[in-house]
Parts: structure tokens; sequence; C-alpha cells
């Protein structure tokens, strides 16, 4: 639990000190994402078959952080993110499709990346192990 709340603790503070130079970043890739993709859901939006599958777990006026979890053969429908912060709590197999085409990514636990935003994708847990993430979204 301590290594879990000081994972969040880490991610916002390194929102929080780039908040300033990544609200630029973060209201055009929102224009760029509901522009192009109208209707598209965000990832807290978007499910799998009709559950979801993020949970929001800290909302504030400056970030959202969400948990997504991904139990075997369960997905994330397609969907746009804004500039965001991604840690990956347990690892496992997952498909990501975009459009570039699909790839298959094995996933460990404490993997960490992140993303200017995504215009669009959708993924699908392939493997044998539940895959669950952490969001850090830049409002």
């Amino acid at each position: 639990m301590i290594k879990f709340l000081t994972t969040i603790s880490f991610a916002i503070l390194i929102f929080t000190l780039a908040s300033s130079s990544l609200a630029d970043t973060a209201e055009t890739a929102q224009a760029n994402a509901t522009s192009e993709n109208k209707q598209l859901p965000d990832p807290l939006q978007a499910g799998w078959e009709g559950q979801a599958t993020c949970e929001n777990m800290f909302e504030n006026e400056t970030n959202r952080i969400l948990r997504c979890t991904f139990p075997p053969g369960i997905g994330h429908e397609r969907h746009f993110h804004l500039p965001h912060f991604g840690y990956a709590l347990s690892g496992g197999k997952m498909r990501i499709t975009d459009a570039t085409g699909s790839r298959d990514i094995d996933l460990e636990a404490g993997t960490n990346y992140f993303s200017e935003g995504v215009v669009w994708h959708e993924g699908l847990n392939i493997g044998t192990t539940t895959v669950q993430y952490l969001i850090v979204e830049l409002k």
C-alpha cells in the first residue's frame, strides 16, 4: 500500500511541476482528440462489453488518476487519451490496436511511460494474468 501511495504521490508531483508547461499541450491534445473523434469516449467512459474497466481514484482541478483493470480476455474499447503518465501495477500480455495496426506487448509490473496523448486506440488482455494500470492525466 505504501508503494502504491508513493507512486501516486510521485505521479502527482511530476504533473504538478510540469502542469504550467503542459497546459497548452493538454488543451491542444483535447481539441485535436475531440475534433477528430467526437464520438469516442475517454478512458474512464470506455469499458468492455458494457462494463467499466477503469475507476476514478483521485481528481482535482489539475489532475485525474484512474486505475484500469483488465482480467484475461477483457479489453478496453476504442477511446482517446489526453496527455498522461502511465504506470503498470501488474503485468501481462496486451494487444494494442491503433491507426498503425495491432501489436502485442509483454508488460512488466513497474513499467511506466509518458504520452502526449492518443487520438484513438483499444486494448485486449490476451495473457493469463490480470493487467492493472494507473493513468495520471493532466486536465
